[in-house]
């Protein structure tokens, strides 16, 4: 039934280049939304969201700040600090001030999410297996291509958003 729904929306919305871009907006805040409910109700001990930001910071070379890291997600410095906040509590991380910036604080993996990700990350890869199974190489390879061009949009859009304000 849901599929049924979810095809009369794609129909619906696939005559018009102007309904097109609003099912893609639409689509991508929905389909972000369902992947967080399936992950947070299905990956142990922390939310989608903290195991996105454990595993961006466990790949950086160098400790950066809370407002970079919510640059990086794409979220503000505040959320980064209550997702921190979370996973320190929880023995993931520690939070330490900047090397670089004695005003700004860093985040640092603990044992523990070494622990976690040597554990868990073969679930979390079979998961993405299941999610991406029903596309061909080259369908994953174009809609990854066509993911990246997204944020060109995203610049656009802010960049438009600066210059409208400016004029005001």
């Amino acid at each position: 039934m849901k599929d049924l729904r979810i095809q009369e929306l794609i129909t619906r919305f696939s005559d018009t280049r102007e309904n097109q871009q609003k099912a893609v907006f639409s689509t991508l805040f929905i389909a972000g939304n369902r992947l967080q409910t399936v992950f947070d109700n299905h990956i142990p001990e922390i939310s989608l969201k903290q195991f996105m930001l454990l595993s961006i910071v466990r790949q950086l070379p160098e400790q950066l700040t809370f407002t970079q890291l919510g640059d990086i997600l794409g979220c503000s410095r505040q959320n980064i600090k209550k997702l921190a906040d979370a996973l320190e509590k929880k023995g993931f991380i520690t939070i330490q001030q900047s090397s670089s910036d004695a005003r700004a604080m860093c985040i640092c993996p603990a044992k523990k999410a070494e622990e976690y990700f040597q554990e868990e990350f073969s679930v979390y890869q079979k998961e993405l297996k299941y999610l991406f199974e029903v596309y061909t190489e080259k369908e994953l390879e174009q809609f990854f291509r066509l993911l990246m061009r997204l944020y060109a949009g995203i610049e656009n859009l802010q960049r438009s958003i600066r210059e409208e304000e400016r004029g005001k």
